[in-house]
């Protein structure tokens, strides 16, 4: 093909765009605390792969940072989590702040084109979205009932459905619910 034609060369940047995608596989955008375009779903197809959505200014997230950090242990064989920050606002060193701030030792994304926000279809923050070894969504929502309105929290969860997810991801089966919104924080400009 010769790139040099007129009509050709009107399809240079759509070929380019492409040719980026393709490399990069399509719904790639987030970005590592770097800059890198990072793509969490592709990391270890072998394991369940936890996308926990926050924003450093929710107060309902800071208060989960604990409950994130012990589940994240305790099923650090069968999933992989990823913290995802889709405020554009937030920076990569607010971010390094925050999770120096709360303990985290987790790899963190931004999500400032919410790719993932999408693929997750979350709401609110915290959120969470698990996908299968296949990179299957299976649920989506809430971590657990600690939070019963926002300013309102039992003294303990009686459901656990980030845990439940989990469970049934890494057994290959599906979840108990798909889906459970959260209580907390809005992420902003959501189309």
């Amino acid at each position: 093909m010769d790139w040099r034609r007129p009509g050709l060369r009107s399809l240079l940047p759509l070929a380019a765009m492409l040719a980026v995608s393709s490399t990069l596989g399509f719904g790639q955008s987030a970005l590592d605390l770097d800059g890198h375009a990072t793509n969490p779903l592709t990391a270890d197809s072998s394991k369940v792969t936890v996308l926990v959505f926050l924003r450093s200014d929710c107060p309902v997230s800071s208060r989960y940072a604990p409950a994130i950090k012990k589940i994240a242990n305790q099923y650090a064989v069968s999933a992989r989590f990823w913290l995802v920050y889709p405020d554009k606002s937030e920076t990569p060193q607010t971010i390094h702040k925050y999770l120096a701030d709360y303990g985290y030792n987790l790899p963190a994304l931004r999500d400032p084109e919410h790719v993932l926000v999408k693929q997750g279809r979350v709401q609110i923050t915290p959120e969470v979205a698990v996908f299968d070894s296949k990179g299957r969504l299976v649920y989506d929502g809430r971590i657990d009932d600690w939070y019963v309105t926002l300013g309102q929290a039992r003294p303990a969860p009686t459901t656990h459905e980030l845990e439940d997810a989990i469970h049934a991801a890494a057994a290959g089966k599906p979840a108990p619910k798909s889906e459970v919104r959260g209580v907390g924080c809005y992420i902003s400009d959501l189309e």
